[in-house]
């Protein structure tokens, strides 16, 4: 099938949302933590998350439009802080579950029954479930205009990783760790690697690690 871009303007919206959503491959899924300035701790499913650089170490999300409040966007608007957690298959439905609206000030720990976890310095709440959960400083938000969202942009900050899960070259064998991946908006997927190859030469074939 094709669809042409009035098409696409014209499909109805939960369908355009679904196709749009798996239109460009498998994606990133972690659980964001942040805590309020009252001190109520927030925990929300993202697939936008995404590496931006190692030199200074850098990644971004893009938060859907929303009102500043106890959320996600505001949490980190007002401490600057988040932490970053992988879904393991164990608890993916609870993760998914974090994605219900529910009111400024409660939980998403409680209600779907995961363990918040603090380290010294970091006022954002981790996954204690997560085997793989780094944190971030908010260093810049750029607001989109074409279609509301924001662009949140922080430093890593504290990275905790078990140690058989890093290879001597710095590599994460994510898969050993159980991290899983997604679809669109609610399909979740385990990961079967295929290959790890060489850095790309012009001068040389392609080569297995």
């Amino acid at each position: 099938m094709i669809f042409s871009q009035d098409m696409i303007i014209d499909l109805e919206k939960r369908y355009r949302a679904n196709l749009i959503n798996t239109l460009g491959g498998f994606k990133s899924v972690v659980l964001i933590g942040t805590r309020s300035l009252q001190g109520n701790d927030n925990l929300a499913i993202f697939n936008s998350h995404f590496h931006i650089g190692a030199d200074p170490a850098l990644c971004g999300i893009i938060i859907r439009p929303n009102p500043i409040n106890q959320n996600t966007l505001g949490n980190i608007i007002n401490t600057k802080q988040f932490t970053v957690n992988h879904i393991l298959s164990d608890f993916y439905k609870q993760a998914h579950q974090c994605s219900a609206k529910y009111e400024a000030g409660v939980s998403e720990f409680k209600m779907v029954n995961l363990t918040s976890e603090f380290m010294d310095g970091i006022v954002a709440p981790f996954v204690q479930e997560s085997k793989i959960k780094f944190a971030c400083e908010m260093v810049q938000q750029t607001d989109i205009e074409i279609n509301g969202t924001t662009l949140i942009i922080g430093k890593i900050t504290k990275i905790i990783i078990p140690d058989e899960l890093i290879q001597t070259d710095g590599f994460i064998d994510i898969e050993a760790g159980g991290t899983i991946t997604c679809s669109g908006l609610d399909s979740y997927h385990t990961t079967q690697k295929i290959g790890r190859l060489q850095y790309a030469k012009a001068d040389r074939g392609v080569k297995e690690i």
